[in-house]
């Protein structure tokens, strides 16, 4: 079998269903989904080279082994199906789809040789089916056309005498906890039949300006830095073109795959495509070339179902775009760009604090327009523009294939030549621009009048685009500090102006006040690559200040501190020590003075004294042995797979939630997540810390080929790490909405655990992002506070032994 049958048998553009999927890391998923078609019945699928090997087993899965269930194969599922939960329409084997178990399977010899024998023996390490498992093929009878199997349980450990003990005792889904009537209620109307699909017109495009405009006509949008994109809906499927209009759907399938689950008969949506785990220019470039994720943040909506929306006012067609992609997950591959109506400055002060590329202003009235305009306006955080190559200087360094471009803009007709650059090239850009250039030789200029600082430069066809960051446009209106970008494959050199390089930012001043705090060195690159300054920092902290003290007040705390940046070393600080502000709280406990944040302003000064990341304790200074915080940080190792960490964060979750506590989840701004627990504070800290290891053990044992509750490098190789060592005495963690000291600028942010399958990673959340999320509330905070109590440890020992 192959996803041929699985194709042939559905239309996308009506089935919500998965189109695709990618192999998983460790390829051998497996899901259950309860399914409520003509008749209920639960499908087994097992991932095999690719592809969801699938059987529907009509009466559920039974963990009794004198119990053989018919399971009836049927086509090979793609894998993304793993994930799939919802509503399938009339026609496509109609019915409600409920996600009922899933984790990883492990075939007890060569899978291919038993589907040919029809014996197919292994484990399964779900939350709900776990231990040996077999599927055997019955013969057939007479022309019979299925291929009838029996799903029985292997008689071990985990086998049961109750037939019905798995499908009568879960009934609710894995995923989301939700019912097979929530899901039914839940689910978006059917797709409707596809209409005509629109064609692609000439992108609008911003005029680049020096300031915001002040006035409540406008609303703003952060600038990404990425390709331009139109994405096209109807008849046919999905076509994602570049803003010259030729069909990018192949390299941005993923934006494609999303926009096919939209519910419209067609639309024509203006979107900026960029890398999922980088929105750098740079990173859409390694992304494309590796193959990584892409985000498509959508921003306008010029058609729908019919009815052109570019004569209806911006406010008109945004209600319309909110309304069409309300139903795709909030961090998918098409997602719906933000927008502030408003506080322009503030919001073009935070972006470039975070490393943003700028603001487009927009005319809340406005028509959509082909062609400049001014109703749109960019301003930028760097100066940043696109110039054409028209030449390169040679290199005498070897394996170097030249030593700068020659660069020009254009103005009517003619180039204007703008200068050398020479920075920026990793050996990647070499790779790709030598041959380039090679294939563009021309033996004479093509400039109307040749630079004196070019001589001995080899000249190039003009036609190729390169993106360039400068510090500024000397007089005579050549590039200054100039470092190079990337090469711009959607942007013809026909459209290249000088108009797009005139504006300039505001200068920053090196010297400010935040939160009634002198920041000094404000405009000290804390975060190279990211582009974060030590007073961008402030500003970010001075925003999110509410939210951090809703967790970090009057806790010992921690700092890590960077003076010259993370490029530079760092170092840890729990004390408070001479030179330190007044603001910087301490308290005095054993002989020592501790720091903790009192309010927002203690918070800039320890930015001001080059702090970074905050780290808090699970006490209060007023009751330092009755902890009111459990934290389990999962902690993978290299080896391990983000899915790993997902189903380790529910395994946790499902452990604590059997004990009757409710927990939390937060990304780190690393590798892994933490699962937290508010506490009523009437146990000990040494209550609290056996509990947390008896736990961690426990899990460990259960699963010892996936968990590891030992800090032992060795006996962490290809496991998850469950670190309980964060609820001892004096020990601390990361604080919520914290900055991390890496590259990119991550934060640990608190999440809901209905967010976690959409999350790419535990770094997935960078101080831009960050910001945009304080419009909705924080789901740590909300946590009931539970209590240890002896019964509940004594139900944990009982399960470790």
């Amino acid at each position: 079998m192959s996803l041929a049958e699985y194709e042939k048998r559905r239309d996308f553009t009506a089935t919500p269903e998965p189109a695709s999927g990618k192999p998983t890391a460790t390829g051998r998923a497996f899901c259950v989904q309860k399914h409520d078609a003509t008749r209920l019945h639960y499908d087994l699928r097992l991932e095999h080279n690719g592809v969801m090997l699938s059987w529907a087993v009509t009466k559920g899965p039974s963990p009794d082994p004198g119990q053989k269930r018919l399971a009836v194969r049927t086509e090979d599922h793609p894998t993304d199906y793993r994930t799939f939960e919802g509503v399938i329409p009339d026609g496509y084997g109609a019915g409600t789809v409920m996600l009922w178990d899933r984790g990883e399977w492990e075939p007890l010899h060569d899978v291919d040789e038993g589907l040919l024998s029809g014996k197919l023996h292994f484990r399964l390490h779900g939350a709900r089916m776990r231990g040996g498992w077999a599927l055997v093929r019955m013969r057939r009878k007479g022309n019979e056309k299925r291929e009838n199997w029996l799903l029985v349980k292997e008689a071990d450990d985990l086998a049961e005498d109750d037939a019905d003990a798995l499908t009568e005792g879960f009934t609710t889904s894995i995923e989301t906890g939700r019912d097979m009537a929530e899901i039914a209620a839940d689910a978006p109307a059917q797709t409707p039949k596809r209409g005509k699909r629109p064609t692609f017109r000439e992108p609008m495009l911003a005029t680049l300006s020096d300031a915001l405009p002040d006035s409540d006509d406008w609303w703003f949008e952060p600038k990404f830095d990425g390709y331009r994109c139109q994405i096209a809906l109807g008849k046919g499927g999905v076509r994602c073109y570049s803003r010259n209009g030729h069909d990018w759907t192949d390299r941005f399938i993923d934006v494609a795959h999303a926009a096919e689950g939209l519910r419209a008969a067609s639309a024509l949506i203006d979107a900026e495509v960029v890398a999922q785990d980088d929105e750098s220019f740079s990173g859409l470039q390694s992304a494309l070339k590796d193959g990584r994720p892409l985000t498509a943040y959508a921003f306008d909506l010029m058609a729908l179902d019919g009815k052109d929306l570019a004569d209806r006012p911006l406010r008109e067609r945004r209600a319309a775009l909110e309304h069409l992609l309300a139903p795709l997950p909030p961090r998918g591959a098409l997602r719906l760009s933000p927008t502030i109506e408003g506080h322009g400055a503030a919001l073009f002060e935070a972006i470039c604090g975070a490393g943003g590329e700028g603001v487009i202003a927009k005319r809340a009235d406005g028509r959509w327009r082909s062609g400049r305009s001014t109703g749109w306006r960019k301003v930028k955080c760097e100066t940043r523009a696109e110039f054409i190559v028209v030449g390169f200087m040679p290199s005498d360094k070897r394996g170097r294939p030249f030593a700068s471009l020659l660069l020009a803009t254009k103005d009517g007709d003619a180039l204007t030549y703008r200068g050398r650059v020479g920075g920026g090239f990793a050996a990647t850009d070499f790779e790709t621009l030598a041959p380039l250039l090679k294939d563009r030789a021309r033996k004479t200029s093509p400039l109307p009048a040749r630079p004196t600082e070019a001589k001995g430069a080899r000249w190039v066809r003009p036609d190729l685009v390169a993106e360039i960051r400068y510090a500024e446009l000397t007089g005579d209106g050549m590039i200054r500090h100039g470092v190079f970008e990337g090469l711009r494959e959607d942007k013809p050199a026909d459209a290249v102006s000088a108009h797009d390089i005139d504006a300039t930012p505001p200068d920053a001043p090196n010297e400010r006040t935040v939160e009634g705090v002198k920041i000094t060195n404000a405009n000290r690159a804390v975060f190279p690559k990211a582009g974060l300054s030590k007073g961008a920092l402030a500003d970010y902290y001075a925003a999110i200040a509410d939210r951090l003290l809703a967790h970090g007040k009057d806790r010992p705390l921690s700092l890590i501190r960077c003076p010259g940046g993370i490029s530079r070393s760092c170092f840890f600080q729990k004390h408070g020590g001479k030179g330190f502000p007044a603001a910087m709280t301490t308290f005095r406990a054993d002989g020592e003075d501790w720091l903790y944040l009192a309010g927002a302003k203690a918070i800039v000064s320890a930015v001001q004294m080059g702090a970074v990341e905050f780290h808090i304790q699970g006490v209060k200074r007023d009751k330092r042995d009755k902890p009111d915080r459990m934290v389990f940080d999962l902690d993978p190792d290299e080896a391990v797979g983000w899915d790993d960490v997902r189903h380790a964060a529910h395994d946790v979750k499902d452990l604590l939630e059997t004990l009757g506590l409710t927990p939390g989840l937060m990304t780190t701004g690393g590798k892994g997540l933490h699962v937290v627990v508010a506490l009523r504070r009437s146990c000990e800290v040494d209550t609290v810390s056996t509990f947390a290891r008896l736990l961690a053990h426990t899990l460990a044992a259960r699963e010892p080929d996936r968990y590891t509750a030992t800090m032992s490098k060795a006996k962490r190789k290809g496991r998850v790490f469950i670190d309980w060592q964060r609820n001892t005495r004096g020990a601390t963690a990361v604080c919520p909405w914290s900055v991390r000291a890496r590259p990119g600028a991550p934060v640990a942010m608190p999440i809901a655990w209905d967010e976690l399958a959409e999350i790419p990673g535990g770094n997935a959340f960078t101080v831009h992002e960050a910001l945009l999320r304080t419009e909705r509330p924080d789901p740590l905070t909300e946590l009931p506070a539970g209590t240890l109590s002896a019964r509940r440890l004594s139900a944990l020992e009982a399960a470790l032994a």
